[in-house]
């Protein structure tokens, strides 16, 4: 923690870093976890504050990458439980990526806090809209730290507590979410305006070949999706 605050400060004083978060994550599997769910999570919530009074004291801020992979961080009402623990919103915030979390809407790892029913189809997309919009209305009061992302609805790994998510490209034919419309849900509150809670969006690149991050078109079609997510929720 305390190198990854040196750097940060180190980039701000150099002048070329003028936001940015420090990601942060449990470092432990959700079926380790799920031996003792409220001890370990007590355990990660005074790691997480330890690693406050860390970034506090470079001047950092810190996000919980939120992915279903992390012990006490694989669903979305776990996620908000050890934020609340933690108790440190002016240091520590959530990272929402549009891929990972959509997971949380499925109940993998976490089949107790599944939004989607067991009959639910991909072709019902008001009924994923729905599932999604209550998700990232739990966790948007805490994200300070947003990607864009597409994501097919697979998943690696077996067993009811191991498994974790996949990206896919923008415009892959498998992808599940909307992305512009479901982008929305993190980006405007409750009451439709943007929160201007981030500064700035990124792009979720990862899982992919080096074939793919070094093709020209990849990046076109990023950022052709990327523009289209600020031209519909675009902040100053």
């Amino acid at each position: 923690m305390k190198k990854a605050c040196a750097i940060g400060r180190k980039l701000r004083d150099l002048n070329i870093r003028h936001y940015g978060i420090v990601r942060i994550d449990s470092a432990a599997g959700a079926a380790e976890w799920a031996k003792d769910p409220e001890a370990n999570t007590k355990r990660i919530a005074d790691t997480f504050r330890e690693a406050c009074e860390i970034a506090e004291g470079f001047g950092e801020r810190l996000a919980a990458e939120g992915e279903i992979c992390w012990a006490g961080m694989h669903s979305w009402r776990r996620n908000v439980q050890l934020l609340e623990m933690v108790g440190r919103p002016e240091t520590l915030g959530f990272q929402a990526d549009m891929a990972h979390t959509m997971l949380f809407t499925m109940g993998y790892n976490a089949p107790e806090d599944r939004l989607l029913p067991d009959d639910f189809v991909w072709s019902q997309s008001d009924r994923l809209a729905e599932a999604y919009r209550k998700m990232a209305g739990a966790l948007r009061p805490w994200t300070i730290d947003f990607h864009v992302a597409q994501n097919d609805g697979s998943v690696k790994g077996a067993g009811s507590h191991d498994k974790t998510g996949r990206h896919c490209l923008p415009l892959d034919p498998e992808g599940k979410l909307d992305i512009v419309r479901d982008a929305g849900a993190w980006i405007r509150g409750d009451d439709g305006e943007p929160t201007r809670a981030f500064a700035h969006i990124c792009w979720d690149g990862c899982m992919f070949p080096n074939s793919v991050m070094l093709d020209p078109q990849t990046w076109r079609d990023v950022l052709r999706v990327m523009i289209a997510v600020r031209n519909a929720h675009g902040w100053n």
